[in-house]
C-alpha cells in the first residue's frame, strides 16, 4: 500500500437517523482501523436536530458539505406529517446534487444470483415527480405536478455519456415511458438523442420503464449504463440491488459538479434502531466506493478483502446475511481480519 498523504482528507459524516448512528459508527471503526487517512466531521441532522433547532438539516450541516466538498450520510428522517420536504430530498435540491449513481455489482464472498453482473444506474435527482409540487384542486383530488426541463435532461444525459465513455462501458440505455407522458418523457429523450450523437462509438437505446423492469429480471447482463429520470430511477435501482443481493451491498452517491455525498441507499429502518442488529455493510460499502473514487483505493481493497473473509465464514455475519452477529459484532469480525 502506498504511503498516506501528510494531511488526512475532511470528509462530514451524517450518522442521521434510524440505524444510521450505529452503521455509522461501525464504518468508521473500520476505517480508522484500516488507518484510512480521513478526518471525520460530524454533523447533527435528523430528529435530533429538529428537536434541537427546529429543522432536519441546520444550516451548519449543509456549511459542512459545501466546505468538504465530501460527506458520508445515513439516512435522514423527519417526522411524518411535518411541514418539511423530505431532508434527503432537499439535501440534493440546495447542494445541486443532480446525479445519483449507483454501481450493481455483486460483493465478494456474499452469495447472488448474478455473481458477474456489472452495471451503472444514472438517475437525474433534482425533478421530475419528486419535484414536490402538489396541490389539492377540490376536495378528495389532488394534483401532483412532474417537472421536466431539457437542461435537468441534458445534464444527465452528459453525466451518463461521459461516465459510460471514462470507463469505456459499451452501451447507454435511456429508460422513459414516452408512449404515454410523450411531453414531458419526449423532452428527456430529445434531449438523450442529442447528447448520444456526440459519443458514436457508444451504443444508444431507448427502453420503457415497464418493459425495462421485465429485461432486468429475464437478463439483467443486456445492460450497461441505465440513464434515467428520478422515478423510474428510484424504483430500478433497488430492482437492480435485489439481483445482486438487497440494499445491503449496494453503494449510491449523489454527485453534483464540484461534491459528492456517498450514502447508504437504505431506509432508517426504526424497527431496528437501538438494537445493534442492523447490517453494517449498508454504508460500509458506499464508504468503499468513495475511497476508491478519491484516490484511496488501495484501502478499499484491503478492507474489501477482509469484509469478503467474514462473509464467506458467515458466523460473524448479521442476521439478513446468514450469521448470528450484532452490528458491532460484525464490525469487530472485519476489523479481526484486517489485521
Amino acid at each position: 500500500m502506498s504511503a498516506a498523504p501528510a494531511t488526512p482528507r475532511p470528509v462530514t459524516l451524517v450518522p442521521a437517523d434510524g440505524v444510521g448512528p450505529e452503521v455509522t459508527e461501525a464504518t468508521v471503526r473500520i476505517l480508522e482501523a484500516a488507518a484510512v487517512p480521513i478526518r471525520w466531521e460530524r454533523v447533527e441532522t435528523g430528529r435530533d436536530a429538529l428537536a434541537r433547532s427546529g429543522t432536519p438539516l441546520p444550516a451548519e450541516a449543509i456549511a459542512s458539505i459545501r466546505r468538504n466538498r465530501l460527506a458520508l450520510k445515513a439516512r435522514i428522517t423527519a417526522p411524518i406529517g411535518a411541514a418539511f420536504e423530505n431532508p434527503n430530498v432537499t439535501l440534493r435540491k440546495v447542494l445541486d446534487l443532480y446525479a445519483n449513481v449507483r454501481p450493481v455489482r455483486s460483493f465478494p464472498g456474499h452469495p447472488s444470483r448474478h455473481p458477474d453482473l456489472d452495471l451503472v444506474i444514472v438517475r437525474e435527482n433534482t425533478e421530475g415527480e419528486y419535484a414536490g409540487l402538489e396541490h389539492q384542486v377540490v376536495p378528495g383530488v389532488v394534483e401532483s405536478i412532474k417537472v421536466t426541463s431539457a437542461r435537468a435532461c441534458t445534464r444527465i444525459a452528459r453525466f451518463a455519456f461521459a461516465l459510460a465513455a471514462r470507463e469505456q462501458r459499451r452501451k447507454v440505455t435511456a429508460v422513459h415511458k414516452a408512449n404515454i407522458m410523450k411531453r414531458a418523457d419526449g423532452l428527456f429523450l430529445e434531449c438523450c438523442r442529442a447528447v448520444a450523437a456526440e459519443y458514436p462509438a457508444i451504443e444508444y437505446q431507448e427502453l420503457i420503464v415497464d418493459n425495462t423492469c421485465m429485461q432486468l429480471v429475464m437478463n439483467p447482463y443486456q445492460f450497461d449504463v441505465l440513464m434515467t429520470q428520478n422515478f423510474y430511477g428510484d424504483l430500478i435501482s433497488d430492482l437492480c440491488a435485489g439481483l445482486v443481493g438487497g440494499l445491503g451491498v449496494v453503494p449510491g452517491v449523489n454527485v453534483g459538479d464540484e461534491i459528492a455525498v456517498y450514502e447508504a441507499i437504505h431506509g432508517d429502518a426504526p424497527e431496528l434502531a437501538g438494537k445493534n442488529r442492523a447490517n453494517p455493510m449498508t454504508l460500509l460499502v458506499s464508504a468503499l466506493f468513495m475511497l476508491r473514487q478519491i484516490g484511496l483505493a488501495a484501502y478499499a481493497e484491503r478492507i474489501t478483502a477482509a469484509t469478503t473473509a467474514v462473509l464467506e465464514r458467515k458466523t460473524h455475519t448479521t442476521q439478513d446475511l446468514g450469521g448470528t452477529a450484532t452490528t458491532s459484532g460484525m464490525a469487530d469480525a472485519i476489523i479481526t481480519a484486517l489485521r
